[in-house]
């Protein structure tokens, strides 16, 4: 049964691959096809070519005569600070660049600096926070080991106590 799926589902993977490619590379080959055989069109036949009696297209020069002068030598020719920006040399350019990279770098610095020592702040206040835990553990457990050897020394005297009473005759529960 599942040999008869597989064969079943091999050759419907088959069919739908075949017409893919007949969907996408159908029409291009039709067209290829159709010009190299020259199968007469009814529309091309029978319509003589166009004769055209039309004015050649407007140029840009004589729709918009201002659009053609793309030189922009007076831009900016009014503002000063765009004025100053401009006649800059390449060098101090570059050396305003650099001194503009280590403010930025500086920054970053007092930035990261201030980061670690709130850090620092923190982690020692996480220690001390610590340290008292560890204390207060400290003391509780040394708490229960007395309490402990006191219990243990007080069921001797008990037991002892009961030993005694038996001996004197007390029967209990």
């Amino acid at each position: 049964m599942s040999r008869r799926s597989g064969t079943c589902l091999r050759c419907c993977l088959v069919f739908f691959a075949v017409i893919s490619a007949l969907g996408v590379c159908g029409p291009a080959l039709y067209w290829r096809f159709k010009k190299t055989v020259g199968f007469p069109d009814s529309k091309t036949s029978s319509c003589p070519p166009c004769i055209c009696d039309c004015p050649p297209p407007l140029s840009l020069l004589k729709i918009a005569p201002g659009l053609a002068n793309l030189s922009v030598t007076d831009c900016g020719s009014n503002d000063p600070d765009l004025k100053t920006e401009m006649e800059k040399q390449f060098v101090d350019l570059l050396t305003e660049e650099l001194k503009l990279q280590e403010a930025v770098a500086q920054e970053h610095a007092h930035h990261m600096n201030i980061t670690l020592g709130e850090a620092k702040r923190v982690a020692s206040q996480y220690q001390r926070e610590a340290e008292k835990c560890n204390a207060a553990t400290e003391t509780c457990e040394e708490a229960r080991e007395r309490s402990e050897a006191l219990l243990i020394r007080e069921r001797k005297v008990t037991s002892l106590w009961e030993e005694r009473a038996r001996q004197l005759g007390y029967e209990g529960e």
